[in-house]
């Protein structure tokens, strides 16, 4: 795959660029307007071993500020794993039918690895987005990017974070 500057491949360089834009210009398009709702959907975010869906709240007090919180449990025998995270973020640039935004994470995790278990926090900074399709403004679709560092007992890890729809989020709103 080819490189561009500093070494980038073309994909992750578009990637920057589209951030770069969404950070510093600002549009007078009316973005979805999402405020005083409440959205029950779900999310995959967690930084444990394995996946971890969970049930996801989002609540817009204002426009352009957002809250979400995330829980996920799955109590499997050997192998059980536990996530709580709290989310604010803030709407940064709006389209029709679309709201990006940036904003950060923080939550408590517990996994259980061959009978021992391991437990400590997750922190997470991001710049994403909500779309709707026209016809369905109920039913928001998150994609997120951004970087996450994970520490439990056994190990701290630095990651870079890429969630799609089905990771960062489907969300109803009521």
């Amino acid at each position: 795959m080819e490189t561009g500057i500093l070494g980038l491949r073309q994909g992750g360089l578009a990637f920057l660029v589209l951030l770069g834009l969404a950070f510093g210009l600002g549009s007078g398009a009316q973005a979805k307007d999402l405020t005083h709702r409440l959205g029950l959907g779900i999310a995959d975010q967690f930084g444990v071993q394995g996946s971890l869906p969970s049930l996801a709240l989002r609540y817009y007090p204002a426009r352009d500020l957002g809250l979400s919180a995330q829980l996920g449990v799955d109590t499997q025998k050997n192998s059980s794993r536990f996530g709580f995270m709290a989310k604010v973020f803030r709407v940064i640039f709006i389209e029709d039918n679309m709201n990006f935004y940036m904003g950060a994470g923080a939550g408590i995790i517990s996994q259980e690895v061959n009978g021992n278990n391991d437990s400590g926090f997750q922190l997470n900074g991001f710049a994403g987005g909500e779309f709707f399709f026209s016809g369905l403004e109920s039913l928001g679709f998150n994609f997120e990017a951004g970087i996450g560092v994970t520490s439990i007992s056994s190990e701290v890890r630095f990651r870079t974070i890429a969630d799609h729809p089905f990771r960062a989020g489907i969300t109803f709103y009521f």
